[in-house]
């Protein structure tokens, strides 16, 4: 008797799974999961902004865990030091010479907790790994772990002792993610789980890098139609002329996206359309993250901030101008 042929498994079918796995321990926070995924897929990094106690820190713990994966969480403060983020040379008296000891930052995921609170020399250690995922220790460049993503953090009201980030590396990050407060029903399941002295918050192995890689070559390949690809140039441009969509917007908007964020929109559709099972964008993968691709990328004049435009509602106003292909 002949076996029943076994169904092929879906090369995305591993992200179910990680979802699953993530829920295990984070109740709700559904879109910050698949921006994480995103991120994971593109291998970019993500800036998390939201209130104390939305589960960011969670969220991102519970994702190294089901990959399995090296994880460092660093705490960044105004007294932080490069060497504390990437490591330093440490003198051998009985050797009589200097070695590199490597700093946290040679981890898989590396959570910035509060990326805001450290002064610019941290800053500008942590750009180097960002962009050329490497670090320099004395006159040696060693190269970071793959994969290598960096999830920082801050709080949006908390801003004493607070340091701005720089647009360059503001332009670093893939995606930044307004984290909300839980809806009611979600509140009530995080109460019934967690207000307990010993909470789960540790998952298990879901899936695994190397998966991973095989899925990102599978998104370098998925279709984009030219009409998209087009739509995409569309939105970048308009952030840096706004009056020839909107008039009103001419004031609101003091610089643009840069075309990092067009490479960055196209890469996270087709991300998008991998987690939905297709081969091809779609007009909606373009949209429904043009919001969290664009947001930390324009720089809002004052009018804007005496007018209390925030960027999404700029980006929404000319997401609505613009044609949809």
């Amino acid at each position: 008797m002949l076996e029943p042929e076994s169904q092929p498994v879906a090369p995305n079918a591993w992200i179910d799974d990680l979802k699953a796995e993530i829920s295990s321990v984070l109740v709700g926070q559904h879109e910050l999961v698949d921006r994480l995924i995103v991120c994971l897929l593109c291998n970019g990094h993500i800036l998390l902004e939201g209130m104390p106690g939305v589960a960011k820190t969670l969220a991102v713990k519970a994702l190294s865990g089901a990959l399995a994966v090296d994880f460092s969480r660093l705490q960044f403060t105004p007294d932080l030091l490069p060497a504390d983020l990437v490591g330093t040379m440490i003198y051998n008296p009985g050797e009589q010479s200097f070695s590199a000891k490597l700093g946290p930052i040679f981890s898989n995921l590396v959570l910035a907790d509060e990326i805001n609170r450290a002064p610019a020399k941290v800053q500008s250690a942590l750009l180097e790994a960002m962009q050329e995922r490497q670090v320099t220790i004395g006159d040696t460049s060693y190269a970071l772990p793959k994969p290598f993503l960096v999830l920082a953090t801050q709080n949006p009201v908390d801003q004493e002792g607070t340091y701005r980030l720089p647009e360059a590396q503001l332009d670093r990050f893939l995606l930044k993610v307004l984290v909300d407060y839980p809806t009611a029903e979600e509140e009530l399941s995080i109460l019934r789980a967690m207000a307990t002295t010993q909470p789960k918050t540790e998952t298990q192995p879901a899936t695994d890098p190397a998966l991973i890689a095989k899925s990102r070559e599978i998104v370098n390949t998925l279709y984009i139609d030219p009409a998209i690809e087009q739509y995409i140039v569309n939105i970048i441009h308009a952030t840096r002329n706004p009056a020839a969509y909107d008039e009103s917007l001419s004031s609101l908007i003091r610089a643009g996206a840069s075309p990092r964020a067009t490479i960055n929109l196209a890469l996270a559709a087709k991300a998008r359309a991998f987690m939905a099972g297709r081969d091809h964008v779609i007009p909606q993968d373009v949209k429904e993250l043009a919001p969290d691709v664009l947001r930390h990328r324009l720089l809002l004049s004052y009018e804007a901030e005496a007018e209390n435009k925030s960027a999404d509602d700029i980006i929404e106003s000319l997401l609505n101008k613009i044609p949809v292909p």
